[in-house]
């Protein structure tokens, strides 16, 4: 792991004048400016910020960063983890990166700058692992919450995909539902692969109807719902689904939206079902049958994982736990024939 002083002695130049240009300081020619940034780039130098944690290697600063504050269930995640760290005497930083890599970059590079003790994670995909490694390098603990990571080991928690997945699909069939699409979003997320797997198998082992034109891939922070809805409305309407599963509730809220502004109801046309709930609140008039994840815990559980790393009380095998899902059945599906 660089230090100020090794980039100094890269840049021929003193530790102070280094730290005159992190901070932005005057009267420093542009020949030496550009030489010490260069150093720094080529060292991945990441300037630690916090002075408290120079001296003690102890800020009690934690960072939680999910991927979407405005969904409720990441709302609930953020809830859990700042109610344990709270608990345990530790502060936290809120970050959020909209699915965003270099959004993601630039807040775990923030975050090891302010001298964290630790992050609880969610990550934008499978590209998440360049920034893993960033935490790794700087020796800062870390716990996986909801997503995880090929060839990662480390201390996760979420939720069961595929049972949740098969539950939506059960529900379905045992209303008649034979034809079922998929809305979902990008490959290289982890649930997203796994409740897609779990979708393909239930298809395959009860020999129900396969249409590629029935499933549909969208980015999870751009949806393209319409799209798909387009496509729906130029075959005939015994060519078409009648139930549509989405892995995400923002996707299912997105669909919906769109189909009532094309002229298809739901579910008098269409059934919906989704993973976790669109609202923030649930209210009894809520309208979509949904599998939920107990969202609080992952937050609460993850944090705490998280201070147990940190404080030296987990052992050296990492821990994985899975939550179960529950089914909750509501207005956007019926029964057909």
């Amino acid at each position: 792991m660089a230090t100020i002083y090794d980039v100094a002695k890269r840049a021929n130049v003193s530790a102070m004048t280094v730290s005159r240009v992190i901070n932005n300081g005057s009267s420093i020619k542009e020949s030496t400016r550009l030489r010490v940034e260069k150093a720094i780039k080529e060292l991945d130098y990441i300037p630690n910020r916090s002075a408290q944690s120079l001296i003690s290697k102890d800020t009690k600063l934690l960072s939680l960063l999910i991927t979407d504050v405005a969904n409720p269930f990441f709302t609930s995640i953020a809830r859990g983890a700042e109610d344990k760290a709270h608990e345990k005497g530790y502060q936290l930083v809120f970050s959020n990166s909209d699915e965003n890599i270099e959004k993601e970059t630039s807040y775990i590079r923030s975050a090891v700058s302010r001298g964290i003790d630790g992050m609880l994670l969610t990550p934008s995909g499978d590209f998440s692992i360049q920034n893993i490694n960033i935490l790794t390098k700087y020796k800062i603990p870390f716990v996986l919450v909801d997503r995880s990571l090929k060839g990662i080991e480390s201390d996760i928690v979420h939720g069961d995909n595929s049972d949740g997945t098969k539950k939506l699909m059960d529900h379905l069939f045992e209303n008649g539902h034979r034809t079922i699409g998929f809305v979902t979003g990008p490959s290289s997320i982890s649930n997203v692969r796994e409740r897609g797997d779990a979708y393909k198998q239930f298809i395959k082992d009860n020999k129900l109807p396969f249409n590629e034109k029935w499933t549909f891939q969208t980015d999870l922070a751009r949806m393209q719902t319409l799209s798909y809805i387009n496509l729906l409305l130029e075959a005939s309407k015994e060519d078409r689904p009648t139930a549509i599963l989405c892995s995400n509730n923002f996707l299912a809220a997105d669909l919906v939206n769109n189909m009532n502004k094309m002229g298809l109801h739901v579910p008098d046309d269409i059934s919906v079902v989704c993973f976790d709930d669109p609202h923030a609140i649930q209210m009894p008039n809520s309208f979509f049958t949904v599998v939920n994840q107990p969202a609080y815990k992952f937050g609460y559980t993850g944090m705490e994982m998280l201070i147990d790393r940190i404080e030296g009380k987990s052992g050296k095998e990492h821990k994985e736990i899975v939550y179960d899902t529950e089914l909750i059945i509501r207005q956007s599906t019926k029964k057909i024939n």
